[in-house]
């Protein structure tokens, strides 16, 4: 099996078992939520952004009222998630930007939002990728982590990483790499214990014929 066949079929089974559905686990309704809710995502599961963003976006539901809001206030709401002093500090410029030179809208260029107050590639490709529908790749902890492992790269910087998957994988893959990676590193290929005699991908893996529990 070729490399090129052996990524191939790792695409194949991970669609078979976690479905080709662009499901995102941040819950939001509108481009600028999304936005927000990724920033608030650093360092903090998805499960507990999504818990703080219901509360945040009833609270202050338009851009303009995050725009306006108190700054100590805004951190209290968010300080679940952690970093709050950062990430409130940069999601209210972020809207104050958003709607000073963008009309209030997210823009989908990669520079124009990379340029945006708390936002790096990360973030930028969630964007692109889950609201405009511009194949991109969102490397996170599991996409860097698993890639590796799964031989697809051996950088460690997140943007080398990128590169590398944006080389190997094929472009109808690339958003759907971070949804079913994320899938696969939350129920099987944990960062600790990881389940490698459970894995549907243990024989395509370099490190699937370990004897690890």
């Amino acid at each position: 099996m070729t490399e090129e066949e052996r990524i191939a079929e790792i695409i194949r089974r991970l669609v078979d078992k976690y479905g080709s559905g662009d499901k995102i686990y941040l819950n939001h309704e509108n481009p600028w939520q999304l936005l927000f809710a990724t920033i608030l995502s650093a360092q903090c599961t998805d499960a507990r952004v999504n818990i703080v963003t219901k509360a945040l976006y009833a609270k202050y539901p338009t851009l303009e009222s995050i725009a306006d809001a108190d700054h100590h206030e805004f951190e209290e709401m968010i300080r679940p998630a952690g970093l709050y002093h950062s990430k409130a500090k940069n999601i209210l410029a972020c809207a104050k930007v958003l709607i000073e030179k963008y009309n209030g809208k997210v823009p989908s260029d990669i520079d124009e939002l990379t340029s945006l107050p708390g936002v790096g590639r990360k973030t930028a490709n969630v964007i692109r990728g889950n609201i405009f529908g511009i194949p991109s790749i969102v490397v996170d902890t599991h996409v860097k982590r698993i890639s590796n492992k799964l031989g697809i790269t051996d950088e460690s910087d997140p943007v080398k990483i990128e590169h590398d998957l944006y080389r190997k994988l094929p472009e109808s893959a690339w958003i759907l790499w971070n949804i079913d990676i994320i899938a696969l590193g939350r129920n099987i290929c944990f960062a600790r214990k990881p389940k490698c005699r459970e894995c549907f991908l243990r024989d395509l893996c370099p490190l699937g014929t370990d004897d690890v529990v």
